[in-house]
This record gives C-alpha cells, structure tokens and sequence, in this order.
C-alpha cells in the first residue's frame, strides 16, 4: 500500500473517562487533529477512527496511543498539549510525550496543580531542582518565568530557603528609576507584575500581602543590589537579557549561602542601545560549570495558544532569511569584487 492510499486505523481508549479527556470540551482536541494532520477522525463506543492518507494516520495513532496512556493516569489534554504531541510525533520523539507523566511542580492556593507541559520545561524545572544556578532562555510563552516563581514558592513552603527575592532590570537601557513617579515599591511595580502575578496565584492574596509586609517576599530591583549578600533565598532574575555583562557578573556574585538563583530571558529580545547583553555572554562563558544549568527552551515549548507558536516560528524563519540575504549579497559583492581585480 503506497502513502497515497487511504488506511483506517483504530486506537482503543479503554473507557469513557479516558475518552473524555482525549476528546476535549465539544471534541475541540479531536477535531484539532483532523484539521492539523488532514485526516478524518471520529468516535466509535470508546475507540478512536482514523481515516485518511496512510503517513498521516500513523502519525495521529502514535499521538493518541501515548495520550491514552497520558489521560489514564489523570494528566491533562487540552488544544495546547495536542499541538506539541502532533509536533513530537512529526520529529519521530513520541517516546517522550510519556516523559509527560509525573507530580506537580507546584499546587496553587485554589489547589491546582501545575505541570510540565513539555519536555523542554520537564527539563528546566528539574534543572532547577538539581542546580544552584539555572538559567532559563527562550521565547515568550514557554513558562521560564511562571515555573521559576512556582519553585521559589514551593522551595518556601517547604523551607528550604527563608525568603523569595523577584528582581529585573526596571528600565530596559538604564534603569533610571529616579524618573519614575513614586517610591520605590512603586517605581517597580509595574516592570514585577509578571512575577507578582504568578505568586499571587501560588500564595493567595491575603498570604501573598503578608509575607510582602514581612519582608519575607522582596523586591529588589538590579540597580539597588550592589554591596549584598543574600543567603538561604530563591531569587530570580526576571528580563535577563537586557542587563549589560557588568550587571550579570554583580547580580551572580551576590549569591550567598543556601540560596538558589534563577535568570530567566529571551535573546531576540535584547534592548540595550548596542551593548552587549549580559545574559548571552553569561550563558557562553557559564554553560557546563558544575552547579550551573544552562536550559534553552524553544517554539516548541510555548504552552500559549497554538498560534503563538506559529508567531515565534514565522519571526525566527523572518531572521533565518535575512541572514541567507546577506550571506547572499555579500558574496555577490566578493565575487564582483573579484572579477574587477
């Protein structure tokens, strides 16, 4: 049978519970398959048809056969967690969709839980938990900032550090905060929110209150670290590429006893007026120093909606092509230069 031939296939869900998460609300997950992998896909008693050409439907077999496996042990399967299943399978890594299974990383204060939703963040947060200094590179969307806060906050609760510290650059070439209204609390507000966002959830809004009155939560924004130490603390860096390189060596060493850092960033994204980032020279000079982890993640990693992954993919193939542009051109202008001489 040729590729170009329709097969059928079946894949057994074993029951309705498992159905039902696979299918998704309205068969939104189901329907999301059909329509990404060009097939025909429908439910028959708990089993899964699979009609269409022979490539494709393999492919969707080896997508459901490990969320059925993902689905009987209570994991999640929304839109998200399909496209990045479709996507492993297309890459021949179905193996480690099941990498998936596992604890929480975190509860929140409603109690839900969070997990790891690729491999690329199952990496990160075990990096995390193994590694005095982790640093977290990729694009937006894939939840380096979100999982660190998660950490920190679980790393609290269980009492392995004293206090969280949320830092980052405040003003992207500068962090002039004198021309900010306010005072300090204030003047970095609006630059943490993302970071107080993610505690909030973790802490509940009364605990989270509490533990800012105390202390016990800091905020410390990069210009106001100089001259400390900060022992038995979670402390994460926050929008790490645009701190300079001189910036990156003073945040680092400011690491005291029992602490654990965290510098999160995203390189396509550097702001610096023309000096060099400190996250991209760190990460050269750091990456395979033991107790330091360097973990990149990708497109592949956004836990967004769908079409943020295809936003970061189209704006890397943009970059990809400019390069190809220029390599082009000034090879025309070598070879022109050539035939002149």
């Amino acid at each position: 049978m040729s590729n170009l031939e329709k097969t059928i296939q079946t894949v057994d869900t074993k029951s309705v519970d498992r159905l039902a998460r696979i299918l998704g609300a309205f068969d939104e997950n189901l329907n999301f398959l059909s329509q990404e992998l060009g097939i025909v896909a429908y439910v028959d008693g708990v089993k899964i048809r699979l009609e269409g050409e022979e490539k494709a439907v393999m492919l969707g077999v080896n997508v459901l056969s490990s969320l059925v496996k993902l689905a009987g042990n209570g994991e999640t399967v929304d839109k998200g967690r399909m496209a990045y299943c479709i996507e492993l399978a297309r890459e021949g890594r179905t193996g480690e969709i099941l990498s998936l299974e596992g604890g929480a990383v975190a509860v929140t204060a409603r109690g839900k839980q969070i997990k790891c939703k690729t491999v690329g963040q199952k990496a990160y947060v075990d990096a995390i938990k193994k590694n005095t200094v982790v640093f977290g590179v990729g694009p937006a969307g894939t939840g380096k900032t979100y999982l660190a806060v998660c950490l920190a906050v679980a790393a609290f609760k269980s009492r392995q550090v004293e206090k969280i510290v949320l830092t980052r650059p405040a003003v992207e070439a500068g962090e002039k905060l004198g021309f900010l209204p306010g005072d300090l609390q204030e003047k970095v507000d609006p630059y943490l929110r993302p970071l107080y966002d993610a505690l909030q959830e973790m802490l509940g809004l009364e605990t989270y209150g509490k533990l800012m009155e105390r202390g016990v939560i800091e905020v410390a924004p990069l210009a106001y670290m100089r001259g400390r130490t900060l022992s038995n603390a979670f402390i994460i860096l926050d929008e790490a590429q645009n701190t300079t390189k001189e910036q990156m060596k003073m945040f680092l060493t400011r690491m005291g006893e029992g602490s654990k850092m965290v510098v999160t960033g995203d390189v396509t994204q550097i702001d610096l007026d023309g000096k060099d980032s400190g996250l991209v020279h760190a990460t050269k000079i750091l990456d395979g120093v033991d107790g330091i982890s360097v973990c990149r993640l990708t497109a592949k990693d956004v836990v967004r909606h769908p079409l943020v992954m295809r936003i970061i993919r189209a704006y890397e193939k943009d970059v990809e092509d400019a390069e190809k542009r220029k390599s082009s051109a000034e090879e025309k202008k070598s070879r022109a230069k050539s035939r002149k001489e």
